[in-house]
């Protein structure tokens, strides 16, 4: 593998952990603490969050025609996402122990908190538990996709990628027939770090 890239990857991984712990920092500036998934305001900060609300007509009122007409095409799109999260989920319940991949915990990815924010109102809190939802759903199938590319081929691309799942870095150089090779074994069943820091997260 390569060196270099494994160090960029490892810092980039800490640069992800000094923006969770900053994250994490803001609950004491909203007034809020976060214990076993659960989300909670002091009695203050919801009250507060309250009054803040916008009423529900002038958040259709104030909105353009043209955003109102597209809010179908908007959900009209749930209908896949929900035969994505049931077809994948039964993929992985049946090809994961045959590989031996470690599953991936839905938990870690399909977020569902913004509903407890008392300064939105029913349509915004529709709308975030739906982008709360979708982009967990994407992402929870890109990490099943990213163990199973490191399965079935792990090996990086020459073309240039805008984004690398979080297995790139387990792969091989491209061009490198003998490391391949010689090492496919062992990289198909390389899941170590994830039982790791899953077991740390617990």
């Amino acid at each position: 593998m390569n060196d270099k890239l494994d160090l960029l990857l490892t810092r980039m991984r800490e640069l992800e952990g000094e923006i969770k712990r900053e994250i994490r920092c803001k609950e004491g500036e909203f007034r809020y603490k976060v214990k076993k998934q659960k989300v909670r305001f002091t009695d203050e900060a919801r009250a507060q969050n309250r009054k803040l609300a916008r009423k529900l007509r002038h958040t259709v009122l104030d909105s353009k025609p043209l955003v109102l007409l597209s809010a179908p095409f908007v959900w009209l799109c749930l209908l896949p996402f929900l035969f994505l999260d049931l077809t994948s989920c039964i993929y992985q319940a049946i090809c994961f122990p045959i590989y031996g991949i470690p599953k991936v915990r839905r938990r870690d990815y399909i977020l569902i908190d913004r509903h407890q924010l008392s300064y939105l109102n029913g349509i915004e809190k529709l709308n975030c538990l739906y982008c709360g939802y979708a982009n967990g759903l994407l992402a929870y199938v890109t990490e099943m996709a990213a163990r199973t590319e490191q399965y079935w081929c792990p090996i990086k691309h020459a073309l240039k990628i805008n984004s690398m799942h979080s297995r790139y870095s387990h792969f091989f150089d491209y061009g490198n027939a003998e490391d391949y090779h010689q090492r496919i074994e062992q990289v198909r069943r390389s899941f170590q770090d994830l039982e790791n820091h899953e077991r740390d997260s617990d």
